[in-house]
């Protein structure tokens, strides 16, 4: 333990604890060393301002104009010698005694008090390019002070024009300069380093091997800390050493306001945050009640007396977690509030709307839990659907329209119930955004991507096929994406859409045919050629989750056979997507799967078709005539897109745009 001593709380090493409590001690102890105030001001010149935060209010020199000044090509008058001017009674004026003409920004003659457009006025005599030489006609009257920018009219010199802790936006500058300003104080940007540890890390850029991954958290952190006005170093990797990871902290934290030590910060054998910052500082709390993020160390490195910085009170320094979603909210949990506090600003708050969950979703009784949701406007009411909740899935905060946070306490939120969404896209995007829930196929991502270059904007979230048409019948969706198999009638989608969505008018859109079969390991090393094998005990099968068509698909088929599915090992391990079976699939953790053709070619397996089947869009009448969709009903006719979805692998666009059916009332 470092003889040094800033605050003492309680040492508490991976618990709970709550994340008000984690913020307190972490303020009080920054507050304790002198941490806890903005940062000095530098001076800057203008061209180098945008983005920076005022460090004190700004005060014009200069008025703006700093003189009367016309606003119109014009001529220069007295507005009481237009008095009784008409088209019947013009009025005429002699040039320069009682006009004089001016063209925009010129300075108004000091015996002038309003300026007239010489596109109203009538030359008569002699011109000089368009301007009367002697005499012009009025044939309307002028008011005082009409078509001329006052002294002062945008700013007055001592004017208020900033206030400190303002963020200077590209408008902010030219108003600074047009009142007399050629430089600004602002504060000193704060300086972060970001050191990434692990013996499994790889840089990018290179191919990682088994067991390798590759380090892109710095990069994120990286690019966070600076959009919220902060300087970030990235440091190089450092294998997991203590002594190693010691020799770094300590040299980065004599450079630096803030330090970011990224993994390491669980209780593993060889996670060495925690020991590094007890050894050379103090931990305030080692474990904060937020998933995800749950392993997050907050702490203080002492100062060294004589470093090469010179510099002489401590260093805050926070224990990113590994995950990737973890480093990113831990990012905006602790360091942006940190940062906005060091420059003077408002922290950043994330406009905010409520919104209908789309699904169930269960959550930790005694931890904070941030939700990544999508969030379109469906009707007159917005829902939010979740993504998936992988501490290590990064893809879903960049498909994440907005968080949810579920309050420690609370073990879960209804499908349907209302919740507040802290939004990281606006409005006006959320507007003009499709929801699609149900059934995943690569073709909506194809349309996602396609819409996007025509201005509209395609959010999916995979609940199944029935889960798709639950959704639809609670009014929280655009459109299903459905492939369920009748095993009575051998129809797609149909039965299914009478029973779910009974009376509500529906049209039926044809989208793709496309194969199923069975995704083996390249070679096919286990001989697997049909569902009969999957009752063979050396072969290990990974199946989709209850609700979705090819789960019924593969029943209706076990049925025909008569396989008993107690008999197929893995029958009851569940994915959701075709991709995630494929991956399941590629890493061995089963031999095969039941999927389309694409997801196994896209991952280099062998494939072994089984059957065809139809992949429809289930679209509410409302919405299948409303001009939101307009822009997906165009592109289903476009024959462009068509080939683009018939050059995959086991699909067959023929029934793309096609009106299956129009059920219900």
């Amino acid at each position: 333990m470092s003889d040094w001593h800033g605050p003492a709380p309680e040492r508490v090493y991976l618990h709970d604890v709550p994340l008000v409590l984690a913020w307190e001690r972490f303020r009080v102890a920054l507050a304790s060393v002198g941490l806890w105030q903005a940062l000095e001001a530098e001076e800057v010149p203008l061209d180098r301002a945008l983005g920076r935060v005022t460090a004190e209010p700004v005060w014009a020199r200069v008025s703006s104009p700093h003189y009367h000044a016309a606003a119109m090509d014009g001529y220069a008058l007295k507005s009481q010698t237009s008095e009784g001017a008409s088209d019947r009674s013009p009025v005429s004026l002699r040039i320069d005694s009682q006009a004089q003409y001016v063209d925009t920004g010129d300075p108004l003659p000091d015996w002038a008090d309003a300026v007239v457009p010489i596109e109203v006025v009538e030359p008569v005599g002699a011109t000089d390019r368009g301007r009367a030489t002697e005499t012009v006609l009025l044939r309307a009257a002028v008011t005082p002070w009409s078509h001329v920018r006052a002294l002062g009219e945008d700013m007055v010199v001592t004017e208020l024009v900033l206030p400190a802790g303002h963020t200077l936006r590209p408008v902010d500058l030219g108003a600074v300069a047009g009142c007399g300003h050629d430089r600004l104080r602002v504060r000193r940007r704060p300086s972060v380093g970001i050191i990434p540890t692990g013996s499994e890390l790889v840089p990018i850029g290179r191919t990682p091997a088994s067991g390798e991954i590759l380090e892109y958290n710095s990069l994120v952190l990286a690019a966070q800390v600076e959009s919220w006005g902060g300087q970030a170093r990235r440091y190089p990797i450092v294998a997991d050493d203590l002594d190693r990871i010691r020799e770094t902290v300590m040299q980065a934290a004599a450079s630096h306001d803030l330090l970011l030590v990224n993994a390491g910060s669980s209780a593993g054998l060889e996670d060495f945050t925690a020991r590094v910052i007890e050894q050379v500082g103090e931990v305030l709390a080692h474990g904060v009640a937020v998933r995800p993020g749950h392993p997050v160390i907050l702490g203080l490195i002492k100062p060294v007396a004589g470093d090469r910085a010179g510099k002489s009170t401590a260093t805050p320094v926070i224990g990113v977690p590994g995950f990737p979603v973890s480093a990113a909210l831990t990012g905006e949990i602790f360091v942006e509030p940190l940062l906005a506090h060091w420059l003077g600003r408002p922290g950043r708050e994330p406009e905010r709307l409520q919104a209908a969950l789309t699904r169930k979703v269960h959550s930790s009784h005694g931890d904070d839990e941030f939700l990544r949701v999508t969030v379109g406007r469906v009707g007159d009411r917005w829902v939010a659907a979740p993504l998936p909740r992988g501490a290590g899935v990064i893809t879903s905060l960049v498909r994440a329209d907005g968080l949810v946070l579920i309050p420690a306490g609370i073990q879960g939120v209804e499908a349907g119930e209302t919740v507040e969404v802290r939004l990281y896209r606006s409005t006006s995007e959320l507007e003009r955004t499709i929801v699609a829930l149900g059934s995943h196929d690569l073709s909506l991502d194809l349309l996602a991507q396609e819409l996007a270059q025509r201005g509209a904007r395609l959010t999916s979230a995979n609940l199944g096929s029935q889960g798709g048409l639950i959704a639809l019948s609670r009014g929280e969706a655009h459109l299903a994406g459905s492939h369920l198999l009748d095993p009575e009638s051998g129809e797609f989608n149909l039965a299914y859409i009478r029973k779910y969505l009974a009376g509500m008018p529906i049209v039926v859109l044809g989208l793709v045919l496309r194969q199923q079969g069975l995704m083996v390991a390249a070679g096919n090393p286990k001989s697997i050629r049909s569902l009969a094998d999957l009752v063979r005990p050396e072969v290990s099968f990974i199946n989709r989750q209850r609700g979705s068509g090819t789960r019924l698909l593969l029943d209706y088929q076990l049925d025909q056979l008569g396989v008993d599915r107690s008999q197929v090992q893995g029958y009851r391990r569940e994915e959701f997507t075709h991709m995630m079976i494929a991956a399941a699939v590629a890493s061995g953790r089963a031999d095969c799967g039941l999927g389309i053709q694409a997801a196994a070619e896209a991952l280099g397996l062998g494939f072994i078709p089984l059957m065809q089947e139809r992949y429809d869009l289930v679209v509410p009448r409302q919405h299948f005539e409303s001009p939101l969709l307009s822009p997906l009903l165009d592109l289903l006719q476009d024959d462009g897109f068509r080939q683009m979805i018939g050059g995959l692998k086991g699909y067959d666009p023929a029934p793309m745009g096609q009106i299956i059916a129009e059920l219900g009332a």
